[in-house]
C-alpha cells in the first residue's frame, strides 16, 4: 500500500506539471537563468522550450500520463490523430479469436538510445513488470487478462488472454522499457527512471533538478528523425509563471489557464490552440474515510447542489462543457442517465430523506453534527483550486459546512475526505473506467466498490460486439449514477499558447487526461524562423 500511495503521488506530481516548452524561434526574446544556458547550449533556431511541472521520475510502466513519455519511449502500437490504433514498434499483428491470442510482429531495425537492439524480450519484460503485484503499478488492471506471454523469436511475441479484452491493442501503446538496463532493478526505485533510455524520437541529454529536462533528437530513430532538434522541458510549476514566461520569451509553448489564454488570443506572436479533451473534473470522495462510510447516502444531494454551468463559465470561461459521467466524450456515452442537474430543492429532499435537519444557522445536521467536509485541491493547479472554492461556496449556499483547502505539503490521499480529481481518456471506453471504478483496481483511489459496476465493466471489456458493449456501458453509467463515486463538474478544454514559429500542432485530435497527447505528431513539427 505504501508503494501504491507513493506511485500515486509521483504520478500526480508529473501530471500536474505538464506544460511549457519553448522554441527559440523568436530570437529577439530575452531568456534568463537556466533557460538562457539551455538556449546558448542548443541550436536556438531549432529548439522548443516547453513549460512543464516538475518530474520526480520518468517511469511510464508504473505511472500514467507523463507527457515526456511519448518523446523518449515507444509502444508496440500508437494512436493517430483520430485516436485510432496504428503500428509503432509492432509493424503488424494477428489475433486468434478462439484462443484470445494476439501475435505481434516487431520492427527489426530498432535500437535503444544506448545502441543495443530492441527485441521481443524487452516487451515481455515490460508487461510482466507491470503485471507483477509486487511492483504495484497503477497500469496493472490493463493487463490482468494476460494469461501467457510467449517470445517466439527476437521479433515475434504472442499474448494469450484468459478472456477477451477488446481494448488490448489500445493498451499496447504502453511504452516499452529496456530489459538489459532494468533486469533485477526495483521498478519503483531504480535510478534508471532518472536517466531513462528508450527507443523514441528523442533521447535524454541531461536533467537539471528543478530546472529543466533536456531532450535531443534521436537521429537513428527507426521511423525517421524528427525535424526539431531539441525539446527542453523547462520546470515551471506555477500556472501564472508559465504565462509570464511565455510573454517574456523564456517559453515557446505551454498549456495555460483559460484566464491566461485571453492574453494571448489576439497576439501577433502567439497562437492559442483550444483542444478538446476527454478530461473531466469533479470531487473524488475517499470511501475509506469513516466520514463517507456514514454519509455516503448524502452524495446524490451534493450532486444536485452543484451548479456545473456556473463552474464552466467562471473557471473555464466557457472552454469546456458540463459533465454528468465519465464517458461523455466517448461513443458509448448514455445520455438518458441521471445527470444531477442543478436543483437545490432536490438536494434538500435528499438531505431530509436521510434524516437531516437544519440548525439555527441554516446548516444541515445529522445526529447532532453539521454536515460538512473539506475539498482539497493541488497547489500546482489553479483551475482545480478555483473549482474547489466555487464548489465550496455553492454547497455552503445550500446549508453544508464545506471548505476548500490547498495543502501546502501536498494532498494526504489516504487521510483526506475528498479532493478535486481529474480523469479521462480519448481511447477505448475501457480505459479509465475499468481501473478507476472497478473494485480494488489500480487507479481506484476513492476505494469505490459497486458489484453492478464491476459486472457491467467486465461485460463491456470482454465483448467486441458494439451493441453488447453499448448496452453494458449504458448499464454501467446508470449504476454509477445511482450510487455515485464522484461528483462530476465538467469536461475541460486544453488550451495551449505557442509561438507562431511552431508549425504542425494539430488541434483537431481529442487529447487525454491533463491535455496529454499534444506531442502525438512531434516528428512532423517544424520551427519556421521569422
Amino acid at each position: 500500500m505504501k508503494k501504491k500511495l507513493l506511485s500515486l503521488l509521483l504520478a500526480t506530481a508529473m501530471i500536474m506539471g505538464l506544460a511549457a516548452c519553448g522554441t527559440a524561434g523568436n530570437t529577439d526574446n530575452s531568456v534568463s537563468g537556466n533557460a538562457e544556458a539551455a538556449q546558448t547550449e542548443w541550436n536556438t533556431d531549432n529548439t522548443i522550450v516547453y513549460g512543464s511541472n516538475d518530474y520526480v521520475r520518468i517511469n511510464p510502466a508504473m505511472d500514467e500520463h507523463g507527457e515526456i513519455n511519448a518523446l523518449i519511449f515507444d509502444g508496440l502500437t500508437d494512436h493517430d490523430g483520430n485516436n485510432q490504433v496504428i503500428p509503432r514498434l509492432a509493424k503488424s499483428w494477428d489475433c486468434d479469436e478462439e484462443t484470445y491470442t494476439y501475435t505481434f510482429h516487431l520492427e527489426e531495425n530498432v535500437k535503444w538510445h544506448d545502441g543495443e537492439p530492441f527485441t521481443a524480450e524487452d516487451v515481455k519484460f515490460t508487461i510482466e513488470a507491470i503485471m507483477d503485484p509486487e511492483n504495484e503499478s497503477e497500469n496493472a488492471p490493463d493487463y490482468e487478462d494476460v494469461e501467457e506471454i510467449t517470445v517466439i523469436d527476437d521479433y515475434t511475441i504472442a499474448f494469450r488472454l484468459k478472456a477477451p479484452n477488446v481494448a488490448f491493442l489500445d493498451y499496447m501503446t504502453m511504452p516499452i522499457l529496456p530489459k538489459h538496463l532494468l533486469k533485477g532493478e526495483d521498478m519503483q526505485e531504480s535510478d534508471f527512471f532518472r536517466a531513462p533510455v528508450g527507443t523514441g524520437p528523442y533521447k535524454l541529454d541531461h536533467w537539471d533538478d528543478g530546472q529543466a529536462i533536456v531532450l535531443t533528437r534521436n537521429d537513428d530513430y527507426f521511423a525517421g528523425p524528427a525535424k526539431i532538434e531539441n525539446i527542453v522541458f523547462k520546470i515551471v510549476s506555477d500556472d501564472n509563471a508559465k504565462a509570464l514566461q511565455l510573454q517574456s520569451g523564456e517559453l515557446n509553448l505551454s498549456q495555460v489557464t483559460p484566464k491566461d489564454a485571453q492574453n494571448f488570443a489576439n497576439s501577433d506572436t502567439y497562437t492559442v490552440y483550444d483542444m478538446k479533451t476527454s478530461d473531466y473534473r469533479g470531487i473524488l470522495y475517499n470511501f475509506a474515510n469513516e466520514y463517507w462510510q456514514k454519509n455516503v447516502d448524502l452524495i446524490p444531494g451534493i450532486n444536485y447542489a452543484i451548479d456545473r454551468q456556473a463552474i464552466v463559465d467562471a473557471v473555464l470561461l466557457g472552454h469546456g462543457e458540463v459533465a454528468y459521467g465519465p464517458l461523455q466524450r466517448n461513443i458509448y456515452n448514455y445520455e438518458d442517465v441521471e445527470d444531477y442537474e442543478y436543483d437545490p430543492e432536490k438536494a434538500a429532499r435528499v438531505f431530509e430523506a436521510a434524516g437531516c435537519t437544519k440548525d439555527a444557522d441554516g446548516y444541515w445536521c445529522r445526529d447532532g453534527e453539521r454536515i460538512g467536509f473539506t475539498i482539497n485541491a493541488s497547489s500546482t493547479d489553479q483551475v482545480r483550486i478555483d473549482m474547489a472554492q466555487i464548489a465550496a461556496q455553492q454547497l455552503q449556499a445550500v446549508g453544508l459546512d464545506v471548505k476548500a483547502n490547498v495543502p501546502a505539503e501536498g494532498i494526504d490521499w489516504g487521510g483526506q475526505e475528498c479532493c478535486i480529481i481529474g480523469w479521462g481518456s480519448p481511447f477505448d471506453a475501457d480505459d479509465h473506467t475499468y481501473k478507476v471504478f472497478g473494485t480494488d483496481k489500480g487507479a481506484n483511489y476513492s476505494s469505490y466498490s459497486n458489484e453492478l459496476v464491476d459486472q457491467y465493466l467486465t461485460e463491456a471489456r470482454q465483448s467486441d460486439d458494439p451493441e453488447v458493449r453499448k448496452e453494458a456501458y449504458a448499464k454501467f453509467q446508470e449504476a454509477l449514477a445511482e450510487t455515485p463515486a464522484y461528483t462530476f463538474f465538467c469536461y475541460i478544454d486544453a488550451l495551449y499558447a505557442a509561438e507562431n514559429t511552431i508549425q504542425g500542432i494539430d488541434e483537431d485530435t481529442v487529447l487525454g487526461h491533463h491535455g496529454v497527447g499534444i506531442f502525438w505528431n512531434i516528428c512532423d513539427w517544424t520551427i519556421e524562423n521569422q
